[in-house]
């Protein structure tokens, strides 16, 4: 063994029985697992669970580097898919149920109430998720409004309870006999319920600060000796019903509170933002050493909170950089304009612009137009229908444009690193680690988080915390240098060079601010009537499409009046202007200033002038 460790490495290592192992960022969590795999007893049995495909692919190549043909390495999902899946009459839907089909599966009645199947059937899809990824063996066990923030979703769904309840029983009884293909999640629940004892002496457990409560059920019922890892404050998935797994074990506790990533000031600086948890409540304080000695800027990401942030950010690089001819986007550009069920962004734009016969999707081609959608996203609490529509009244149609552009700039995942820029939400950046990081200026601030609490009776701290974790997470994805939103910055926090500042002329803002737990929240105090969408303004504007109104929204160095000549047509006066001003080797944001107009209508005009033709 060569590599180095830390006294608290070691004391792992040498630790018997089952323990429970606290890994800030980039401390070499891996590594310590491999070396502990490796000062077991000869023979040994040993299980590596990975969080994911790609986390799994890494271990499998460091464990070999060391010469342990002893470990096993599987995700939870191939751990149960393999015994599970061969040998039974079972088969995979690869992409679940869309909500359309599950509507078509189970047929319901009318029940009076404007495409109130399809409403029910989405509450029904994620009820199953809910019960798969819990550690009960009844449906009934679980109590589905306990999931559900809006008032008008808990309305429905307190309505109609013993439909969604029953729907979400039937569904599952039917993957149960094979009538119909079972989902990912099913087959890990039905792998908890066979209570299996697993051939194994160790198993090792990572990131179990965002485990389902079903692995953690198969987990905890195992004879070997067992090892969970993972950073509390890490937890960043409460909305797909994960749990803390470390704070919920008996184990011995361990810590690895050196970060070999990043310098000081950013592990000071990440510590100082988890501070903020005081304000909601009791709250350790974490100390973190940072040891990393990285000066190498190559890798450069930004890395926003929300998916519509980043669209916005990727867009405004771009047309400020034309000749950045290699982007990057963490899970690849096309997960960005889909939703899980296959709903595509392109759907939402022609509901908006009024043209059904070009809605592929059947549950979207139903609706009239968009106030019935958002209807449906009140009653569903579908979050990534939500995001769609917030970026279609941003876009309206210059979104195919922006999107050609975009994709034509994208490289493939092996070229990655050699991207002029990387894209990711917070999400996707997890595990990752860049040279360079930007922040989008989307994330939770430490005077909004005092603020949301003093406004509510009743604040969700688990979310809150979860927003925390979210901005810590983004901070500790960096190893050179961060570029962070003045605005995110805890107060007082010293100058450091491997820290710059960015200086926030207007916070980005949208319409809905979606909770950690993927939930739609309606915007409160608004009063809008029918075809009309309160802003966070009360602002209105007229767009080019038929019958609608959007909000003037507030863009970044923007104000709300600023943008309101963003939606008139085009002029021979203002086409003059703008060849003008980009003659003048203005950049894009200055010319999309001194118009009034958005950076992506800038973009487009400039592209049907063939201006940024190489």
């Amino acid at each position: 063994m060569n590599t180095k460790l830390t006294p608290q490495q070691e004391a792992i290592i040498r630790s018997t029985g089952d323990i429970r192992i606290n890994a800030v960022a980039g401390s070499g969590k891996t590594t310590t697992l491999v070396e502990y795999a490796a000062a077991r007893p000869s023979g040994s049995r040993i299980l590596y669970i990975a969080f994911n495909k790609s986390v799994k692919q890494e271990a499998i190549r460091k464990f070999t580097e060391r010469g342990l043909s002893n470990v096993q390495v599987e995700t939870a999902h191939s751990l149960a898919f393999r015994h599970v899946v061969p040998g039974s009459n079972f088969r995979v839907s690869p992409t679940g149920y869309k909500t359309h089909e599950i509507a078509a599966l189970l047929q319901f009645p009318a029940i009076g109430e404007k495409h109130g199947e399809y409403i029910i059937a989405n509450h029904i899809n994620k009820f199953i998720s809910y019960f798969c990824n819990s550690d009960k063996t009844k449906v009934q066990e679980l109590n589905y409004l306990d999931t559900i923030t809006d008032e008008l979703a808990g309305k429905f769904v307190r309505s109609f309870y013993q439909v969604i309840e029953d729907g979400t029983r039937q569904l599952l009884a039917r993957m149960n006999r094979g009538e119909i293909a079972i989902t990912h999640d099913f087959y890990l629940k039905r792998f908890q319920l066979m209570n299996p004892q697993l051939p194994y002496d160790y198993i090792l457990f990572d990131e179990a600060q965002d485990a389902s409560a079903t692995m953690l059920a198969i987990f905890n019922s195992q004879k070997a000796t067992k090892v969970m890892v993972g950073d509390k404050h890490q937890q960043i998935y409460g909305w797909r019903f994960a749990e803390n797994g470390l704070d919920k074990s008996p184990f011995s506790l361990f810590e690895l509170s050196t970060s070999f990533r990043f310098p000081q000031p950013i592990a000071d600086l990440g510590s100082d933002v988890l501070g903020w948890k005081t304000i909601l409540g009791k709250h350790t304080p974490v100390t973190i050493t940072g040891a990393g000695k990285g000066t190498a800027k190559k890798t450069k990401a930004t890395i926003a909170r929300t998916n519509l942030g980043l669209l916005l950010n990727a867009i405004n690089f771009i047309t400020d950089n034309p000749k950045a001819r290699k982007i990057y986007f963490e899970g690849n550009i096309s997960s960005y304009t889909y939703a899980d069920d296959g709903t595509s962004l392109y759907d939402v734009l022609n509901l908006y612009n009024e043209k059904p016969d070009m809605i592929r999707d059947q549950m979207i081609k139903t609706m009239k137009d968009v106030d019935e959608l958002e209807e449906y996203i009140e009653k569903t609490e579908d979050v990534q229908l939500s995001i769609m529509l917030d970026i279609v009244k941003e876009y309206e149609n210059e979104i195919y444009d922006i999107l050609k552009d975009l994709k034509g700039r994208h490289i493939d995942e092996k070229e990655r690193a050699n991207a002029d820029m990387v894209f990711s939400t917070v999400h996707r950046a997890k595990g990752m680690e860049y040279d360079v990081v930007l922040l989008v200026n989307d994330f939770m601030t430490e005077a909004k988080l005092e603020k949301t609490k003093e406004e509510n009776e009743q604040p969700d701290f688990k979310k809150l915390n979860e927003e925390v974790n979210l901005l810590y997470v983004a901070i500790t994805r960096a190893k050179t240098k961060l570029l962070i939103p003045e605005t995110l910055l805890p107060k007082n926090f010293p100058p450091a060079t491997c820290i710059e500042p960015v200086a926030v002329k207007k916070e980005i803002t949208y319409e809905r601010e979606q909770p950690v737990s993927g939930a739609y929240q309606r915007p409160s105090g608004t009063n809008a009537g029918k075809g009309k969408t309160p802003g966070k303004s009360g602002s209105w504007v007229k767009p080019a499409g038929p019958g609608r109104s959007v909000p003037a929204k507030t863009l970044p160095g923007r104000s709300t009046q600023d943008t309101k000549d963003a939606y008139q047509p085009w002029t021979t006066d203002l086409d003059k202007e703008l060849r003008r001003l980009y003659q003048l080797d203005q950049p894009v944001s200055q010319i999309a200033r001194d118009m009034n107009r958005t950076r992506g209508a800038i973009m487009a005009r400039l592209k049907k002038f063939n201006f940024f033709l190489d």
